[in-house]
């Protein structure tokens, strides 16, 4: 009886620990866009409920600058956060590069990052080893892809826009390179280095392609209304691996719900908050895809939907 009492004060004890317990969390993305924002939501929503309702969250945004994703890893650092969160590869670099120098304890979680073994975020996506693991949003490209073909379209030359110097958006070129190989199709590349770049190098490709493909490039999604207007323009179908970009005007989406990413990064930060160690806790990926689809871009360009793709898709743009 005494040994039960004793092991229900504990469990009672570490409960009432959690409860009132205060973590600092900081969170840094590369920039605002609503994939990201929702990931972010999701992670923060996860996390309360699990029994850190009094967790201090600091958000941080980089605007799609490295030296302010940086300054906000530094930051973070120096406020002794006990869990840091990165969402988007290069701010996870950044909080990773940062956090092994000044405090190579505190666990940094990675989200919506596509490819962190190239990266260099871990070497082993089951046993990361270090104080780094997180989940990956590696897309099936080719099923993404190959949604141009499955509405009908018949491009010879399909373009892309893709930020050069992140490592995220390198890895899903290559995978759309082979998907395009495939498909038997002239996939024309426009790399940009910042959002500036994007109406210019949509522009471009006008006149040299039949359809354009947009991955989970942060940079690209972020100036998405520059890339729309040019397909609207021009009666270029514009599809996308980001769903939250159908509701911006992209005609359809295969790909990913990002809150659900964020509740599922929540779910990880909320075990190694409750004592797992990184190092044990394999990188997860996320499966389940979305269709989505939007009528009005499909008017704009002088597109009809087939009847069954209204009614197979989990979300229409009316």
């Amino acid at each position: 009886m005494k040994k039960f009492l004793v092991l229900t004060l504990t469990i009672l004890s570490f409960q009432a620990a959690i409860a009132s317990d205060v973590v600092k969390i900081g969170i840094s993305q590369i920039v605002e866009h609503p994939a990201l924002d929702a990931a972010r939501d999701g992670i923060i929503k996860t996390v309360k409920e699990c029994g850190f309702e009094n967790a201090e969250f600091e958000t941080q945004s980089a605007q799609g600058n490295m030296v302010t994703a940086n300054q906000i890893a530094n930051k973070f650092a120096g406020d002794k956060k006990d869990v840091v969160i990165g969402i988007a590869t290069p701010t996870a670099l950044a909080l990773i590069n940062t956090f092994q120098k000044l405090s190579p304890d505190t666990p940094v979680i990675f989200s919506a990052v596509t490819d962190p073994v190239g990266a260099k975020m871990v070497k082993d996506i089951n046993k990361p080893g270090g104080s780094v693991t997180g989940v990956s949003d590696l897309a099936p490209i080719e099923s993404q892809f190959n949604l141009i073909f499955e509405l009908g379209f018949t491009p010879k030359a399909v373009g892309i826009i893709y930020n050069s110097g992140e490592q995220n958006s390198r890895s899903q070129l290559e995978l759309t390179k082979a998907a395009a190989e495939k498909k038997g199709v002239k996939l024309v590349e426009r790399a940009i280095a910042n959002s500036s770049g994007v109406f210019s190098a949509a522009q471009s490709l006008v006149g040299k392609v039949q359809a354009i493909f947009v991955t989970t490039d942060n940079t690209v999604v972020s100036a998405l209304e520059s890339v729309v207007k040019v397909a609207y323009e021009h009666n270029i179908p514009l599809v996308m691996s980001d769903t939250d970009s159908v509701d911006r005007g992209a005609l359809a989406a295969k790909g990913f719900d990002y809150y659900k990413h964020g509740l599922q990064t929540g779910e990880m930060v909320c075990r190694i908050l409750k004592g797992a160690k990184p190092a044990d806790t394999p990188v997860e990926f996320q499966e389940d895809l979305q269709l989505m689809i939007n009528l009005k871009a499909a008017k704009e360009i002088g597109y009809t939907f087939p009847e069954s793709f209204i009614n197979a898709a989990d979300k229409v743009i009316k």
